[in-house]
């Protein structure tokens, strides 16, 4: 990585002195526009995308609203019984803060019975709503409700009209997980999509602790 002291390494001192300035007008700039943002309201984030870090993103706001002592849940859709260090971790020592269900049964391919896996988002859909009609979680993690949205185990039309009309003002909530709707995109504050570039799989390493899970 490289430091400022680098980039101005060898410069003249006429050049330093322009650098200088360019700097100065860039904070200005900067600081304008900041003055600027003085409102605050509970976002909708979507994390979607084939590459990997959409839970680990969602779990990061979790793990900080941990760490302003804040309020906050979890709902996971998909991935069941799994051990997953996040919930390891929150359950032995922040579940004074962060309440966490895991509703699902595992991934879709595994349970091969549609039925029960539309029964079992259901559930959890039922959950979520409890989790964010209640004012006191500042935020509310829906771990990979994209793929429950995309087999349409829930309706994305109830999702969309519930988030718009019923989640308070200050509550934020996180959606995780590949081949987000476009519904609820449109509704997003904050929409990121990770790009897959590489993928360890693709070279026979499987899932790995501290990792993946």
């Amino acid at each position: 990585m490289t430091d400022n002291h680098d980039e101005t390494a060898g410069m003249s001192e006429a050049e330093l002195a322009r650098h200088s300035e360019k700097m100065a007008k860039k904070k200005q700039a900067r600081e304008k526009i900041m003055a600027t943002k003085t409102d605050e309201k509970g976002l909708v984030i979507v994390h979607t995308g084939k590459g990997k870090g959409k839970s680990t993103a969602g779990f990061g706001m979790i793990f900080r609203h941990i760490a302003h002592g804040k309020p906050c849940a979890v709902v996971q859709f998909i991935k069941g019984a799994m051990v997953t260090g996040e919930r390891d971790l929150i359950e032995a020592h922040f579940a004074d803060l962060c309440q966490f269900f895991t509703l699902g049964e595992g991934f879709t391919w595994e349970t091969q019975d549609r039925v029960r896996d539309v029964a079992m988002a259901q559930k959890a859909w039922e959950k979520a709503k409890e989790l964010i009609r209640d004012e006191r979680n500042s935020m509310v993690l829906l771990d990979e409700i994209n793929i429950a949205l995309r087999y349409d185990y829930i309706d994305i039309r109830e999702v969309v009209d519930f988030l718009k009309t019923e989640k308070p003002y200050m509550t934020h909530v996180v959606l995780t997980g590949r081949n987000a709707k476009e519904e609820l995109i449109e509704i997003a504050d904050l929409a990121t999509e990770m790009e897959l570039l590489k993928h360890p799989f693709r070279s026979g390493i499987k899932a790995q602790q501290g990792v993946e899970y």
